[in-house]
């Protein structure tokens, strides 16, 4: 099947353009559907309480739990499959006036509670598809951090349940509610920088997974379902630390190292900015291919997405363009190669994208209006596919050609397999 033409450089702007018009119409369009049709057992009202349930209590769940500051939400349940860090979760939601919050460290639990409006699944990456999709089925809201998913077919699954149950799905891209990420990306599809041609991103790197000699599995763990669809290995404590230098992410079988990492956050950014939230890459070429000095994705028309390319100034992305660059990073850090881009107001015919400051906060706002959130599962889905593409190119160390209209990897049957990974039993993916 032949690509379709990339639209000319003359009307690309108006293009993407109408793709955000679009877009916004799709977000803001209300969704008149009978809350039993959608299998919910109750959808929370503008003035009523969100209960809500958090699922991995590792480093990243840290910063998730201030959502229950927030004037009428209350946890219900706190859950971890560890039980010196579900004790700790009790503490923590003490602390923040939840003395009586609910600690299982079974996630089935909280599934079974009609009284649970909205699930945080802030777990390993092979473990967010199967919690959030059944959280979906029994009528909850979702959020689940990034990279969505751990394969291609787990992507389309979350997608698939996303649509059948109605639920609001919040990916945890949170540089989506960045004003600099936002504005840079406005920037971009509204043409000032002229036609892009590449994208650098700095993702780092993690060191090679640590096969150690096996050790205790420690009291109070279930380490057979921490490991849960993944294959058994032997516990050692590296393989399930959750630490940003290593640990867990450092290891295929439970995510897509810097790829699923960093990558989840920069490459979802990028889309957003080239307008592809609906699309993907054509190409995905692994560092060393033929001499290749950094890995990359390219899409149909020819932009080039870089991987771990220098960047000035220590940004996280850049943005090179025809008529000028856009550097852009946290912190609220932004800078162009034309000083007088930066105060630039937009203008009516300038692109306007989706605006939120606080990534949680719309969640729990599109709960109560069941509008579409900045970051929902079919934008994570895409995003987390080129994570994953990136990923199985590396792993086989050869150049990987996708379909993104069909989403399958074209004429490499060996590589085509890797869309999805086999699921020990009784792991199963909810249907």
């Amino acid at each position: 099947m032949k690509p379709l033409p990339s639209p000319r450089p003359s009307s690309r702007r108006n293009f993407l353009k109408k793709s955000a018009a679009l877009g916004a119409a799709l977000i803001y369009a209300p969704q008149i559907v009978r809350s039993e049709v959608l299998g919910r057992h109750g959808v929370p009202g503008a003035n009523s309480r969100i209960n809500l349930a958090f699922v991995g209590f590792g480093k990243q769940m840290n910063g998730h739990t201030d959502i229950v500051k927030t004037e009428g939400v209350e946890p219900l349940y706190v859950c971890d499959v560890k039980s010196n860090e579900l004790a700790k979760a009790q503490r923590m939601m003490a602390d923040r006036g939840y003395p009586d919050v609910n600690a299982t460290p079974d996630f089935e639990d909280i599934m079974t509670d009609p009284a649970v409006d909205g699930v945080m699944v802030i777990t390993p990456d092979h473990w967010h598809a199967a919690i959030a999709i059944a959280a979906m089925r029994n009528g909850k809201d979702v959020y689940v951090e990034k990279p969505m998913t751990l394969t291609i077919a787990e992507g389309k699954a979350m997608v698939e349940a996303q649509r059948r149950y109605g639920s609001i799905v919040q990916v945890g891209s949170q540089q989506r509610s960045n004003h600099a990420f936002r504005r840079a990306a406005e920037m971009v599809r509204s043409g000032w920088i002229g036609e892009v041609k590449e994208v650098h991103t700095r993702l780092g790197v993690f060191p090679p997974p640590t096969l150690a000699p096996e050790e205790p599995i420690p009291a109070g763990f279930n380490y057979d379902k921490w490991l849960g669809p993944s294959p058994y290995e032997p516990y050692t404590s590296n393989r399930v630390l959750g630490d940003y230098g290593g640990g867990w992410r450092s290891y295929w079988e439970y995510g897509s190292r810097k790829n699923g990492d960093w990558g989840a956050h920069h490459y979802d950014i990028t889309q957003w900015a080239l307008g592809r939230d609906h699309t993907g890459p054509t190409l995905f070429v692994p560092q060393g291919h033929e001499g290749e000095e950094y890995q990359y994705f390219q899409y149909a028309d020819g932009i080039k997405v870089v991987r771990n390319c220098p960047i000035d100034n220590g940004h996280m992305i850049r943005f090179i363009g025809t008529e000028g660059d856009v550097w852009v990073s946290r912190g609220d850090r932004l800078d162009t190669s034309r000083p007088e881009l930066a105060k630039r107001p937009l203008s009516p015919d300038d692109v306007r994208l989706y605006e939120s400051s606080n990534h949680q906060q719309n969640w729990l706002e599109c709960m109560r209006s069941r509008r579409r959130p900045i970051c929902d599962a079919t934008i994570g889905h895409r995003t987390a596919t080129i994570c994953q593409l990136a990923g199985i190119s590396e792993r086989l160390n050869r150049p990987i050609k996708w379909d993104p209209r069909v989403e399958s990897i074209v004429d490499d049957a060996g590589a085509s397999r890797w869309e999805d990974r086999p699921r020990r039993a009784g792991y199963e993916l909810p249907a």
